[in-house]
C-alpha cells in the first residue's frame, strides 16, 4: 500500500495544481521512476549545451522579426507513489457537446485575465476569437493589434482586411472559418509576444482548437507556427508542407465521441498578412500555401465575374 503524502507536501501540490489550473493547464503525465535519473541527467546536459551560444545562433534572421529562441527540454519531477490525478479538476468544457457553449466556458475560464504582464501594459480588452465554431479551417495569428484591441475581434485592421481577401480567394467567407491568436491581449506597441506570454496564453488557444476540431489549422507567421509546432526554424523551412497536429494538453477523450471522432488536424504555415503588407512580393508564395490547403479541403476559388 502506498505511503500517505506528508500534509505539507500535499498542500504544496494542491497549491501548484491550482496555479496551473489558473493558467489553463489541466493535463499532467507521470513518467517511470526507472528512467527518471537518466532523463534528468540528459536534461541537465541539454541545459548546459543550450547555454553555449554559437556564432550561427547569434546570426539575425532577416526574413521575419518574430524569430523565437528554441524551447529547452524539461523533465517532470518524479511523482510520489500516491497518485495526484484525483486532485486534478477536469476542463470546464470537457463533455460539452455544444461547441458554442464549450467555447463560452473556455472564455469564462479565461476571465478578465491577469496571468501575465500584458494585462497591465495598456490592453483595453481580451480578444478571444471569432468565427464558425464548426469550421473546417482555422487561422491562428500571433496577437491583437490596436484595431483588434479596440473592437475585441481578431484581424479587423489592415492585416485583417488582407486576410479576408485571402479567405475569399479560397472560395470561403470570414464567417466560414475560425480566427484566433496565440495571445489574447495586445502587446504594447504591437511588439512580438514574449515567450512567457505565449506560454501562459497558448493553453487557452489549444483548448479552442480542441473544441472546434478543424480539419486544417493555418499558422500565420513565425510566432504562431513556432508556438503551435514547438519548433524553431525559419519560415522557408516551415512552409510548403503539412504537419500532423494535435493541440498540446488536449486528449482524444476530451475531443472525440462515437459520433464525432477527431484525431487532430493538418497544420500549414504561411506568412502573416501584416508581413505581406510590408513585403507584397511574398503574396504569391502565400497563395501557394493557401492553394495547398484548398486542395486538401476540396475548395475551389470563386468564378470571376465580368
Amino acid at each position: 500500500m502506498p505511503n500517505a503524502l506528508d500534509p505539507d507536501l500535499r498542500h504544496a501540490l494542491a497549491e501548484r495544481l491550482r496555479y496551473y489550473k489558473e493558467l489553463g493547464i489541466y493535463d499532467f503525465y507521470r513518467r517511470d521512476k526507472v528512467n527518471a535519473a537518466q532523463a534528468t541527467a540528459q536534461s541537465e546536459e541539454a541545459a548546459i549545451a543550450g547555454d553555449v551560444e554559437t556564432e550561427s545562433s547569434l546570426t539575425p534572421q532577416p526574413e521575419l522579426r518574430e524569430e523565437m529562441p528554441p524551447r529547452r527540454s524539461a523533465v517532470a519531477a518524479v511523482i510520489p507513489e500516491e497518485s495526484m490525478f484525483e486532485m486534478l479538476t477536469p476542463k470546464p468544457e470537457q463533455g460539452v457537446a455544444d461547441r458554442v457553449a464549450a467555447l463560452k466556458l473556455i472564455r469564462a475560464d479565461l476571465g478578465d485575465c491577469t496571468r501575465c504582464k500584458l494585462h497591465k501594459q495598456g490592453r483595453k480588452q481580451i480578444v478571444f476569437g471569432v468565427g464558425n465554431p464548426r469550421a473546417e479551417l482555422m487561422f491562428v495569428g500571433e496577437g491583437p493589434g490596436a484595431d483588434e484591441d479596440a473592437q475585441g475581434e481578431p484581424f479587423v485592421g489592415r492585416a485583417g482586411q488582407l486576410l479576408n481577401n485571402m479567405i475569399r480567394a479560397m472560395g470561403l467567407s470570414r464567417e466560414d472559418v475560425y480566427i484566433a491568436n496565440v495571445v489574447k491581449c495586445r502587446p504594447p506597441g504591437n511588439r512580438t509576444p514574449e515567450r512567457d506570454e505565449c506560454d501562459t496564453c497558448s493553453p487557452f488557444l489549444m483548448r479552442q482548437i480542441g473544441v472546434i476540431k478543424p480539419k486544417v489549422v493555418v499558422a500565420l507567421g513565425a510566432v504562431a507556427a513556432k508556438n503551435l509546432l514547438a519548433i524553431n526554424a525559419p519560415m522557408a523551412e516551415l512552409r510548403g508542407r503539412f504537419y500532423d497536429f494535435v493541440p498540446a494538453g488536449v486528449r482524444s477523450s476530451d475531443t472525440s465521441s462515437q459520433a464525432e471522432p477527431w484525431q487532430g488536424a493538418k497544420l500549414a504555415v504561411t506568412y502573416h498578412p501584416a508581413f505581406l503588407l510590408r513585403d507584397p512580393r511574398q503574396k504569391g508564395e502565400a497563395w501557394k500555401d493557401l492553394q495547398m490547403v484548398m486542395k486538401y479541403l476540396g475548395l475551389k476559388p470563386p468564378e470571376k465575374t465580368e
